[in-house]
């Protein structure tokens, strides 16, 4: 038996195969920015199940699998290579191969030699961008509340015309989708809208002035994803038999890898676990950090105003619809905040305002007469119809009247939210400059939020922790 170990960005895959190329297991596994531990746990399970098994040696590919292979003294397998031999051996009628990975997505177009073995005729990948990848449908049914493994895909095939939604970079397929969530787009349209933008996408960067020709196998994790293949079907103008789904399609990585590594003769035995634990139980990184900077007086202040027993207080209403969290605060003529909720808008602007509304109408309602509601945030339009609001503002606005109210000498503002990034000069309390990021959202919250979900920690307390550490 060889272990074949795919080790991506997003996943391990681990096969355990004989002789003869057949599977006797496959295991899956989230890496969570843990790649050699997941290695290790994949590894284990193999042996448990199959403790009679005679491990002959590993094969390694992927983004991780060089570091791993130096540690189990493996044999490491260029990922063009695993796939193609992978899919040249088990299916050698293919001649284009699309593989779409949670970080890489490759173009592989295969021929046949003199000899009739399958080889490289050309391929091309995606660059440093993950544009058009896993990782992006990933975070964004995670933005939506749905699971990647099977509600997404039931979900886009619902569509019957999925909006255009911009495919080239991922994070401008991200504002494209925020600004369709605040117009009350359905569900089942953007994430659509986000298939047939990544099939696009693909077409036009990966497979830019080369031909599909059929048949065309289609693996890597993404194949998973329904949704997707039907675009791919839709875009390359495909019939439904056209479009090869292997039965172990995202593990054909760590398969091409074991055949590859026992034709060339390259595998050494396998040595057991050990080596990996011990690295995990010794590693040491190096690195500088920047000094972390120092409290200027402005302490972060959540708690609220209590009214007083037997009085209705006018008060004034504010909600902020954000592209990741909506706020709504209830203040008085004094500007004392009385109420305030913090709640995550998850794509769905409307349900977020209700319900926030509601919690705080729970609260206060009965204590307060309402002089004034206004709205602001990328959602300030749609919500300020919906709750007749009478004043809808932007956000530089909204932000640096704030701070002035705060601090009638504040002369700068950073402001660093969801999606968007903003710079204010203030004078005297009136707004002399400001600029804020357009199209792009690198440097915003919503980055941070989806390292921390790879990461497999908390965006509001252990990232910052492990950051200060």
């Amino acid at each position: 038996m060889i272990i074949g170990l795919d080790i991506g960005s997003v996943s391990v895959n681990a096969i355990l195969m004989d002789e003869g190329n057949a599977i006797h297991e496959e295991i899956y596994l989230r890496t969570q920015g843990q790649p050699a531990e997941k290695a290790l746990e994949a590894i284990n399970i193999i042996l448990a199940k199959h403790p009679q098994a005679e491990i002959e040696g590993v094969a390694l590919t992927g983004s991780g699998g060089k570091l791993l292979a130096r540690i189990l003294d493996g044999f490491f397998v260029n990922e063009l290579v695993a796939q193609s031999t992978a899919t040249g051996t088990l299916y050698p009628e293919i001649k284009t191969l699309m593989e779409i990975g949670g970080e890489d997505s490759k173009l592989i177009l295969l021929e046949k030699d003199e000899a009739g073995a399958v080889r490289i005729n050309d391929f091309a990948m995606n660059t440093v961008c993950a544009a058009g990848t896993g990782s992006f449908l990933d975070q964004q049914a995670e933005r939506l509340g749905i699971s990647i493994e099977n509600e997404f895909a039931e979900l886009a095939l619902k569509s019957q015309k999925p909006p255009r939604i911009a495919g080239r970079c991922s994070v401008f397929a991200k504002t494209d989708m925020i600004h369709l969530q605040q117009e009350g787009t359905a569900d089942y349209d953007i994430v659509a809208g986000l298939c047939w933008a990544m099939a696009r996408n693909y077409k036009s960067n990966i497979g830019r002035g080369k031909e599909f020709e059929r048949p065309i196998a289609f693996q890597g994790g993404v194949a998973a994803n329904k949704g997707i293949v039907k675009a791919f079907e839709d875009i390359l103008e495909l019939e439904p038999d056209e479009l090869f789904i292997p039965e172990h399609f995202a593990s054909m990585g760590a398969i091409g890898a074991a055949i590859d590594a026992r034709t060339n003769g390259k595998l050494k035995p396998f040595s057991g676990t050990e080596p990996i634990e011990r690295f995990l139980k010794n590693r040491e990184v190096d690195f500088e950090t920047l000094k972390p900077l120092k409290g200027d007086g402005y302490p972060i202040n959540l708690e609220t105003v209590e009214i007083p027993a037997g009085q209705k207080v006018e008060v004034y209403v504010g909600v902020d619809v954000g592209s990741i969290s909506t706020n709504i605060i209830v203040i008085d003529k004094d500007n004392n905040i009385l109420a305030r909720r913090y709640l995550m808008t998850a794509g769905r602007p409307l349900k977020a305002v209700t319900q926030g509304l509601l919690e705080v109408g729970k609260e206060i309602a009965d204590k307060v007469i309402v002089k004034g509601c206004a709205t602001t945030g990328s959602g300030r339009y749609l919500t300020g119809e919906f709750v007749s609001a009478d004043f809808v503002k932007n956000e530089i606005t909204a932000h640096a009247t704030g701070a002035a109210s705060i601090d009638p000498e504040v002369d700068t503002i950073f402001e660093i939210g969801g999606q968007d990034s903003k710079y204010v000069s203030l004078e005297n309390g009136a707004i002399v400059d400001f600029t804020m990021n357009k199209v792009c959202a690198a440097g915003t919250g919503s980055f941070l939020e989806e390292q921390a979900q790879k990461l497999g920690v908390d965006i509001k307390g252990e990232f910052s922790e492990l950051a200060l550490s």
